[in-house]
């Protein structure tokens, strides 16, 4: 008697599970954030995005006055607020509330993993600007104060690393897609909401950004791979 097809398709899904491809296509993905990252900053310091970077930073200003953005004054104050999700203060507070939140679930190891992913995101953050220097844009008014320079944009950057990193290992600590998708989909979105601040308050060029998200990404996958790893090594604790 021939073998359904049920029976037949949950046999591929195992053996799909067993080839263990989301580690792959995780794998795959860093590689492609880090080439991205390199090729983009090439062409960044060679000066080839300059006059994209500049027609998008123009596009955020009012044609009659480029030290003000575009739409009502209660987008202004969006935009500051919605910056300031990428800045060391709010990454660092929210860092320590998910360590709180895991420390009272007696995961001390998966709390150390968490505060050493967040600060070496922040150390590589500085190391890259420290590398590349280059100038912030000029043609608008700086509406947030800046100390560092412009690429790769650490506000989207750490934004990436962090919440990403963050997103990830909860989605690890716990069971159930619902909740691993409410954790990636929440941190995905403060992501993107930082990095577009951060051109419409005219202290990025969107290069600066995306380079930032790359290389934000790509520290995101690596963190999760090596939680993955020591939880199966037993050194970090599995969600319960």
């Amino acid at each position: 008697m021939k073998e359904g097809l049920a029976p037949r398709s949950k046999r591929l899904l195992a053996r799909l599970g067993d080839l263990d491809l989301l580690l792959l296509l995780l794998g795959l993905a860093a590689a492609v954030g880090a080439w991205g990252f390199v090729a983009l900053a090439d062409k960044v310091m060679e000066g080839r995005t300059q006059h994209f970077d500049d027609r998008v930073v123009l596009l955020m200003r009012r044609p009659d006055d480029p030290y003000t953005p575009i739409g009502p004054r209660w987008i202004h104050e969006v935009g500051r607020d919605l910056t300031a999700l990428g800045g060391v203060a709010v990454v660092s507070l929210v860092t320590m509330a998910v360590a709180g939140y895991l420390f009272f679930r007696q995961m001390y190891h998966a709390v150390g993993l968490v505060l050493a992913a967040t600060l070496g995101a922040l150390l590589l953050s500085t190391a890259l600007k420290a590398f590349y220097r280059r100038q912030r844009p000029d043609l608008v008014g700086h509406l947030s104060e800046v100390f560092t320079s412009s690429f790769p944009s650490g506000h989207s950057m750490l934004a990436a690393a962090v919440y990403l990193t963050l997103g990830a290992l909860l989605a690890r600590f716990v069971h159930g897609y619902r909740l691993k998708l409410y954790f990636l989909s929440v941190a995905m979105l403060l992501t993107l909401l930082v990095g577009v601040s951060r051109v419409y308050m005219g202290v990025h060029y969107p290069t600066d950004v995306l380079a930032g998200w790359a290389a934000g990404m790509v520290w995101a996958v690596l963190c999760w791979l090596t939680a993955r790893y020591l939880q199966r090594r037993g050194a970090v604790e599995e969600g319960r």
